[in-house]
C-alpha cells in the first residue's frame, strides 16, 4: 500500500530523517514508536508533503509522492490526522466534518456525502449527538474523535494518525484504540505515530522503532513488544516484572 524508501527530511539546515525504509501493507495496523523527537511526527509530515524531503514514498505502486505538494497528495486520499487534534474551534461538528470532504468534494460541490456522514456518525455516536456544539465546546476526547472522524469523510485509502492518545484520560483511550481497530476492519490501513507503546503493539499488525532518524528495528508488533531493549525503553517496570 505505502513504500518508503531511504526518506530523508530536514528543518532547514537540521536532518531529521536519515534514510528510512518503511512498509505499511494493505488492510494492516503498522505502528511507530519512539521517543520524543525521534523524528515519528517528522515521518507523517514527511508523507503529507508538509516538510522538505526526499527519497521515495510511493503509494500503491504508482504514485510516487515524493515531489508532490501536500494538496495533491491529500487528493489521492493519504488522510493525516494531526498531533494536538486542531479541530475548527468556531464550527459546528457538522461542518468540521464537511471540510473533510473537500479534496474529493471541492469547496462548492454538489456530489452528496450523506453516506460518509452516517459512517462516521456509527462510529462515534457521540459525534451525533454533539452535531451542532461549536468545536471549541468539545471535550479532549470528543475533539479527537472529531479530528478522526473528519479524516474518514476523506475517504482514505490510507490514514495517518499521530499520537491520537495524546492528554486523553485512560478511559477514553482504551474506547478511541478500539474505535481505531474498527476503522482498520473497514479495510483502510493505517500508520499509526503513538507514545502507549503498549496499546500501540496490542492493535498493530507490523511495528517499527525509531531513534534519532533512523529505524533501528522493526517486526512483528507483538514480537517487538517482546523485545528486551523496547520493554526496557518503551513499556516501563510492569511490563519488564511480565515478561
Amino acid at each position: 500500500m505505502l513504500r518508503i524508501r531511504g526518506l530523508h527530511a530536514y528543518y532547514g539546515q537540521i536532518e531529521a530523517l536519515k534514510g528510512v525504509d518503511i512498509d505499511v501493507r494493505a488492510g494492516e495496523i503498522t505502528c511507530l514508536i519512539g521517543s520524543n523527537g525521534a523524528g515519528k511526527s517528522t515521518l507523517l509530515k514527511s508523507i503529507s508533503g508538509m516538510i522538505q524531503r526526499s527519497g521515495s514514498v510511493v503509494l500503491e505502486d504508482k504514485h510516487e509522492l515524493i515531489d508532490k505538494p501536500s494538496t495533491a497528495i491529500a487528493k489521492l486520499a493519504v488522510v493525516h490526522v494531526p498531533e494536538g487534534r486542531h479541530v475548527f474551534p468556531g464550527l459546528t461538528v457538522e461542518q468540521n466534518l464537511e471540510v473533510g470532504t473537500i479534496s474529493w468534494h471541492g469547496f462548492f460541490g454538489r456530489q452528496p456525502y450523506k453516506t460518509e456522514m452516517e459512517s462516521v456518525f456509527k462510529l462515534f455516536p457521540r459525534l451525533q449527538e454533539r452535531r451542532w456544539q461549536l468545536g471549541w465546546s468539545l471535550s479532549g476526547g470528543e475533539q479527537q474523535m472529531l479530528a478522526i472522524g473528519r479524516g474518514l469523510m476523506a475517504r482514505p485509502k490510507i490514514l495517518l494518525l499521530d499520537e491520537p492518545s495524546m492528554g486523553l484520560a485512560p478511559v477514553i483511550i482504551d474506547d478511541l484504540f478500539t474505535r481505531i481497530v474498527e476503522i482498520n476492519k473497514l479495510g483502510i490501513p493505517i500508520l499509526l505515530v503513538e507514545q502507549n507503546a503498549r496499546l500501540a503493539f496490542e492493535i498493530s499488525h507490523h511495528a517499527y522503532v525509531i531513534e534519532q532518524g533512523r529505524v533501528i528495528l522493526s517486526g512483528d508488533a507483538k514480537e517487538v513488544g517482546r523485545n528486551p531493549r523496547v520493554i526496557q525503553a518503551y513499556l516501563g517496570k510492569l511490563a519488564q516484572k511480565r515478561n
